[in-house]
Protein backbone atom coordinates (compact mmCIF):
# COMPACT_ATOMS: atom_id res chain seq x y z
CA UNK A 1 0.00 0.00 0.00
CA UNK A 2 1.67 3.17 -1.23
CA UNK A 3 0.51 6.71 -1.99
CA UNK A 4 0.95 7.51 -5.69
CA UNK A 5 1.79 11.21 -5.44
CA UNK A 6 0.00 14.54 -5.20
CA UNK A 7 -3.73 14.28 -5.98
CA UNK A 8 -4.83 17.92 -5.77
CA UNK A 9 -4.22 21.19 -3.97
CA UNK A 10 -7.15 23.31 -2.78
CA UNK A 11 -6.81 27.06 -2.26
CA UNK A 12 -9.05 30.06 -1.52
CA UNK A 13 -10.32 32.83 -3.77
CA UNK A 14 -12.55 35.80 -2.97
CA UNK A 15 -13.87 36.17 -6.54
CA UNK A 16 -14.66 33.04 -8.53
CA UNK A 17 -15.19 34.88 -11.84
CA UNK A 18 -11.81 36.63 -11.65
CA UNK A 19 -10.21 33.34 -10.62
CA UNK A 20 -11.74 31.63 -13.65
CA UNK A 21 -10.42 34.33 -15.98
CA UNK A 22 -6.85 34.01 -14.71
CA UNK A 23 -6.53 30.24 -14.62
CA UNK A 24 -8.25 29.57 -17.94
CA UNK A 25 -7.32 32.65 -20.02
CA UNK A 26 -3.82 33.38 -18.69
CA UNK A 27 -2.69 29.98 -17.40
CA UNK A 28 -4.53 28.03 -20.10
CA UNK A 29 -5.86 25.39 -17.69
CA UNK A 30 -9.21 23.72 -18.26
CA UNK A 31 -12.13 24.26 -15.88
CA UNK A 32 -12.97 20.61 -15.38
CA UNK A 33 -15.64 20.94 -12.72
CA UNK A 34 -17.86 23.82 -11.63
CA UNK A 35 -19.51 22.72 -8.43
CA UNK A 36 -20.05 23.91 -4.86
CA UNK A 37 -18.24 23.49 -1.59
CA UNK A 38 -19.98 20.41 -0.22
CA UNK A 39 -19.56 21.76 3.32
CA UNK A 40 -20.99 25.19 2.38
CA UNK A 41 -23.15 24.99 -0.74
CA UNK A 42 -23.55 28.78 -0.96
CA UNK A 43 -20.12 29.12 -2.58
CA UNK A 44 -18.36 27.69 -5.62
CA UNK A 45 -15.70 25.00 -5.71
CA UNK A 46 -13.80 25.27 -9.00
CA UNK A 47 -11.46 22.56 -10.31
CA UNK A 48 -8.80 23.21 -12.97
CA UNK A 49 -6.68 20.51 -14.56
CA UNK A 50 -5.51 18.82 -17.73
CA UNK A 51 -7.79 17.67 -20.57
CA UNK A 52 -9.67 15.19 -18.34
CA UNK A 53 -8.84 16.41 -14.84
CA UNK A 54 -6.57 13.46 -14.15
CA UNK A 55 -5.48 12.93 -10.54
CA UNK A 56 -2.28 14.89 -10.00
CA UNK A 57 -3.31 17.75 -12.29
CA UNK A 58 -6.07 19.33 -10.19
CA UNK A 59 -5.73 22.81 -8.71
CA UNK A 60 -8.98 23.70 -6.96
CA UNK A 61 -10.43 26.83 -5.36
CA UNK A 62 -13.08 27.41 -2.74
CA UNK A 63 -14.75 30.77 -3.18
CA UNK A 64 -15.01 32.76 0.05
CA UNK A 65 -16.59 36.10 -0.98
CA UNK A 66 -15.06 39.14 0.75
CA UNK A 67 -12.29 36.99 2.25
CA UNK A 68 -9.40 39.03 3.66
CA UNK A 69 -5.96 38.50 2.20
CA UNK A 70 -3.73 35.76 3.56
CA UNK A 71 -1.23 36.90 6.18
CA UNK A 72 1.68 34.69 5.19
CA UNK A 73 3.56 32.79 7.86
CA UNK A 74 4.63 29.42 9.13
CA UNK A 75 2.76 26.14 9.55
CA UNK A 76 1.42 26.57 6.05
CA UNK A 77 1.38 25.27 2.51
CA UNK A 78 3.62 28.04 1.26
CA UNK A 79 3.96 27.22 -2.45
CA UNK A 80 2.25 25.08 -5.07
CA UNK A 81 4.18 23.97 -8.14
CA UNK A 82 2.82 23.48 -11.65
CA UNK A 83 4.70 21.27 -14.09
CA UNK A 84 5.68 22.32 -17.62
CA UNK A 85 7.43 20.25 -20.27
CA UNK A 86 10.93 21.71 -20.31
CA UNK A 87 13.21 24.69 -19.69
CA UNK A 88 12.09 26.38 -22.90
CA UNK A 89 8.54 26.47 -21.54
CA UNK A 90 9.76 28.54 -18.60
CA UNK A 91 11.09 31.17 -21.01
CA UNK A 92 7.70 31.21 -22.73
CA UNK A 93 5.97 31.77 -19.40
CA UNK A 94 8.34 34.51 -18.34
CA UNK A 95 7.41 36.44 -21.49
CA UNK A 96 3.72 35.63 -21.09
CA UNK A 97 3.70 36.87 -17.49
CA UNK A 98 5.29 40.11 -18.59
CA UNK A 99 2.65 40.53 -21.32
CA UNK A 100 -0.17 39.96 -18.80
CA UNK A 101 1.41 41.98 -15.97
CA UNK A 102 1.73 38.92 -13.72
CA UNK A 103 4.21 39.26 -10.87
CA UNK A 104 7.08 36.80 -11.30
CA UNK A 105 10.64 36.21 -10.15
CA UNK A 106 13.69 35.05 -12.10
CA UNK A 107 14.18 31.51 -13.36
CA UNK A 108 16.22 29.70 -10.69
CA UNK A 109 17.30 26.19 -9.79
CA UNK A 110 15.36 24.43 -7.04
CA UNK A 111 16.60 20.97 -6.21
CA UNK A 112 18.12 20.34 -9.64
CA UNK A 113 15.17 21.64 -11.68
CA UNK A 114 14.72 25.06 -13.24
CA UNK A 115 11.72 26.91 -11.81
CA UNK A 116 9.85 30.18 -12.18
CA UNK A 117 8.00 31.55 -9.14
CA UNK A 118 4.99 33.81 -9.68
CA UNK A 119 1.77 34.97 -8.03
CA UNK A 120 -1.81 35.05 -9.19
CA UNK A 121 -3.82 38.30 -8.82
CA UNK A 122 -4.77 37.39 -5.23
CA UNK A 123 -1.20 36.66 -4.20
CA UNK A 124 -1.35 32.87 -4.51
CA UNK A 125 2.26 31.57 -4.28
CA UNK A 126 2.94 29.41 -7.33
CA UNK A 127 6.03 27.95 -8.98
CA UNK A 128 6.36 26.64 -12.52
CA UNK A 129 8.77 23.70 -12.56
CA UNK A 130 10.49 22.25 -15.62
CA UNK A 131 10.02 18.53 -16.27
CA UNK A 132 13.08 18.43 -18.53
CA UNK A 133 15.04 16.26 -16.08
CA UNK A 134 12.06 14.69 -14.36
CA UNK A 135 11.70 10.94 -13.97
CA UNK A 136 8.76 9.62 -12.02
CA UNK A 137 5.00 10.18 -11.89
CA UNK A 138 3.63 10.77 -15.37
CA UNK A 139 2.43 14.27 -16.22
CA UNK A 140 -1.02 15.15 -17.53
CA UNK A 141 -2.04 15.89 -21.12
CA UNK A 142 -2.76 19.49 -22.20
CA UNK A 143 -6.27 20.42 -23.25
CA UNK A 144 -6.45 20.89 -27.02
CA UNK A 145 -8.56 24.07 -26.65
CA UNK A 146 -6.13 25.75 -24.25
CA UNK A 147 -5.05 29.34 -24.89
CA UNK A 148 -1.46 28.18 -24.31
CA UNK A 149 0.50 26.13 -26.89
CA UNK A 150 0.74 22.44 -25.99
CA UNK A 151 4.54 22.55 -25.80
CA UNK A 152 4.36 25.15 -23.02
CA UNK A 153 1.13 24.13 -21.25
CA UNK A 154 0.71 23.34 -17.57
CA UNK A 155 0.89 19.55 -17.24
CA UNK A 156 -0.13 19.08 -13.64
CA UNK A 157 0.98 19.58 -10.08
CA UNK A 158 4.60 19.58 -9.04
CA UNK A 159 6.20 19.68 -5.59
CA UNK A 160 4.21 21.22 -2.74
CA UNK A 161 6.22 23.24 -0.21
CA UNK A 162 5.38 23.19 3.49
CA UNK A 163 6.81 25.85 5.79
CA UNK A 164 6.79 24.61 9.38
CA UNK A 165 8.21 25.44 12.80
CA UNK A 166 8.89 21.83 13.80
CA UNK A 167 9.93 19.87 10.69
CA UNK A 168 10.72 16.65 12.56
CA UNK A 169 7.06 16.30 13.55
CA UNK A 170 5.81 16.70 9.98
CA UNK A 171 8.52 14.42 8.64
CA UNK A 172 7.49 11.78 11.19
CA UNK A 173 3.95 11.68 9.81
CA UNK A 174 5.13 11.70 6.19
CA UNK A 175 7.60 8.85 6.65
CA UNK A 176 6.23 6.72 9.49
CA UNK A 177 2.53 6.96 8.67
CA UNK A 178 2.25 7.89 4.98
CA UNK A 179 5.33 6.05 3.73
CA UNK A 180 7.24 8.95 2.16
CA UNK A 181 11.00 8.58 1.85
CA UNK A 182 13.77 11.14 2.08
CA UNK A 183 15.17 12.05 -1.33
CA UNK A 184 17.42 15.09 -1.11
CA UNK A 185 18.03 18.58 0.23
CA UNK A 186 18.84 21.81 -1.57
CA UNK A 187 19.69 25.41 -0.62
CA UNK A 188 16.70 27.64 -0.01
CA UNK A 189 16.74 30.09 -2.96
CA UNK A 190 14.93 32.73 -0.90
CA UNK A 191 16.93 32.51 2.32
CA UNK A 192 20.01 30.36 1.64
CA UNK A 193 19.86 28.43 4.90
CA UNK A 194 18.48 26.17 6.15
CA UNK A 195 18.13 23.76 3.27
CA UNK A 196 14.81 22.61 1.85
CA UNK A 197 14.23 18.91 2.57
CA UNK A 198 12.67 16.77 -0.16
CA UNK A 199 10.45 13.73 0.50
CA UNK A 200 8.81 11.60 -2.17
CA UNK A 201 6.34 8.76 -2.55
CA UNK A 202 5.21 6.34 -5.25
CA UNK A 203 7.20 6.52 -8.47
CA UNK A 204 8.78 9.75 -7.27
CA UNK A 205 9.54 12.75 -9.43
CA UNK A 206 8.08 16.22 -9.24
CA UNK A 207 4.49 14.95 -9.12
CA UNK A 208 5.13 13.02 -5.91
CA UNK A 209 7.25 15.36 -3.79
CA UNK A 210 6.77 17.37 -0.61
CA UNK A 211 9.40 20.04 0.09
CA UNK A 212 9.83 21.09 3.72
CA UNK A 213 11.15 24.44 4.86
CA UNK A 214 11.94 25.07 8.52
CA UNK A 215 11.11 28.60 9.74
CA UNK A 216 11.09 29.35 13.45
CA UNK A 217 10.98 33.13 12.90
CA UNK A 218 7.48 33.33 11.42
CA UNK A 219 4.08 33.66 13.13
CA UNK A 220 1.46 31.11 12.11
CA UNK A 221 -0.14 31.91 8.77
CA UNK A 222 -3.62 33.48 8.83
CA UNK A 223 -5.43 31.91 5.91
CA UNK A 224 -7.47 34.04 3.50
CA UNK A 225 -7.72 34.71 -0.22
CA UNK A 226 -4.55 33.68 -1.98
CA UNK A 227 -3.79 30.99 0.58
CA UNK A 228 -3.86 27.19 0.38
CA UNK A 229 -6.43 25.21 2.34
CA UNK A 230 -5.04 21.68 1.98
CA UNK A 231 -2.98 19.24 -0.06
CA UNK A 232 -4.30 15.81 -1.07
CA UNK A 233 -2.34 12.65 -1.81
CA UNK A 234 -3.34 9.93 -4.28
CA UNK A 235 -4.79 6.63 -3.12
CA UNK A 236 -5.24 3.96 -5.77
CA UNK A 237 -8.81 2.91 -4.94
CA UNK A 238 -11.49 2.68 -2.28
CA UNK A 239 -10.23 -0.62 -0.90
CA UNK A 240 -6.82 0.91 -0.25
CA UNK A 241 -8.49 3.94 1.32
CA UNK A 242 -9.96 1.64 3.96
CA UNK A 243 -6.44 0.44 4.70
CA UNK A 244 -5.18 4.00 5.03
CA UNK A 245 -8.01 4.90 7.39
CA UNK A 246 -7.02 1.96 9.59
CA UNK A 247 -3.37 3.01 9.50
CA UNK A 248 -4.11 6.63 10.41
CA UNK A 249 -6.35 5.46 13.26
CA UNK A 250 -3.64 3.10 14.53
CA UNK A 251 -1.24 6.07 14.61
CA UNK A 252 -3.65 7.84 16.96
CA UNK A 253 -4.28 10.73 14.57
CA UNK A 254 -7.67 12.43 14.82
CA UNK A 255 -9.33 12.35 11.40
CA UNK A 256 -12.55 12.80 9.46
CA UNK A 257 -13.14 9.15 8.73
CA UNK A 258 -14.36 8.09 5.29
CA UNK A 259 -15.85 10.98 3.28
CA UNK A 260 -17.65 10.48 -0.04
CA UNK A 261 -16.94 13.44 -2.34
CA UNK A 262 -18.63 11.60 -5.26
CA UNK A 263 -15.77 12.35 -7.69
CA UNK A 264 -13.34 10.72 -5.24
CA UNK A 265 -13.35 9.30 -1.70
CA UNK A 266 -11.44 11.12 1.01
CA UNK A 267 -9.89 11.12 4.45
CA UNK A 268 -8.82 14.34 6.19
CA UNK A 269 -6.46 14.96 9.11
CA UNK A 270 -3.99 17.55 10.37
CA UNK A 271 -0.30 16.81 10.79
CA UNK A 272 1.44 18.05 13.99
CA UNK A 273 2.16 21.56 12.65
CA UNK A 274 -1.53 22.00 11.85
CA UNK A 275 -1.44 21.63 8.06
CA UNK A 276 -4.49 19.87 6.62
CA UNK A 277 -3.73 16.69 4.68
CA UNK A 278 -6.23 14.75 2.58
CA UNK A 279 -6.00 11.28 1.11
CA UNK A 280 -8.13 10.97 -2.05
CA UNK A 281 -8.84 8.08 -4.40
CA UNK A 282 -8.01 8.32 -8.10
CA UNK A 283 -11.63 7.59 -9.04
CA UNK A 284 -14.44 7.57 -9.92
CA UNK A 285 -13.37 10.78 -11.74
CA UNK A 286 -14.87 13.96 -13.12
CA UNK A 287 -16.61 12.37 -16.10
CA UNK A 288 -18.93 10.51 -13.71
CA UNK A 289 -21.70 13.05 -14.29
CA UNK A 290 -20.50 14.99 -17.35
CA UNK A 291 -19.24 14.10 -20.80
CA UNK A 292 -15.49 14.65 -21.21
CA UNK A 293 -16.13 17.15 -24.01
CA UNK A 294 -18.32 19.32 -21.77
CA UNK A 295 -16.58 19.24 -18.41
CA UNK A 296 -17.07 22.39 -16.36
CA UNK A 297 -19.68 23.97 -18.60
CA UNK A 298 -22.63 23.61 -16.20
CA UNK A 299 -23.07 23.53 -12.46
CA UNK A 300 -22.43 19.94 -11.41
CA UNK A 301 -23.86 18.62 -8.16
CA UNK A 302 -23.31 15.20 -6.60
CA UNK A 303 -26.47 13.09 -6.22
CA UNK A 304 -26.81 13.88 -2.52
CA UNK A 305 -27.14 17.61 -3.38
CA UNK A 306 -29.15 17.32 -6.60
CA UNK A 307 -32.45 17.58 -4.76
CA UNK A 308 -31.41 21.04 -3.54
CA UNK A 309 -30.31 22.32 -6.97
CA UNK A 310 -32.92 25.08 -7.23
CA UNK A 311 -32.07 26.39 -3.78
CA UNK A 312 -28.32 26.17 -4.41
CA UNK A 313 -28.44 27.90 -7.79
CA UNK A 314 -30.55 30.72 -6.33
CA UNK A 315 -27.80 31.48 -3.79
CA UNK A 316 -24.88 31.41 -6.23
CA UNK A 317 -23.76 34.46 -8.15
CA UNK A 318 -23.50 33.45 -11.84
CA UNK A 319 -19.92 32.65 -12.84
CA UNK A 320 -18.83 35.03 -15.57
CA UNK A 321 -16.95 32.86 -18.08
CA UNK A 322 -16.82 35.45 -20.86
CA UNK A 323 -13.43 36.41 -22.22
CA UNK A 324 -11.81 39.46 -20.67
Amino acid sequence: MELKGIHHVSALTAKASNNYQFYTKVMGMRLIKKTVNQDDTSVYHLFYGDEEGRPGTELTFFEIPMAARTHEGGNSISATSLRVRDNAALEYWKQRFEQHNVYHEDIVDRGGRLTLAFRDPEGQRLILVSDEKNIGVEAGIPWAKSSVPAESAVLGLGPVKLTVRYPEATIGVLTEVLGFRHKAAYPNPEHGQPHILVYETGEGGSGAEIHIEERTDLPPERLGRGGVHHVAFRVNNEDEMKGWIEKVNEAGISNSGFVDRFYFRSLYFREPNGILFELATDGPGFDTDEDIEHLGESLALPPFLEGKRKEIEARLKPLDTRAE
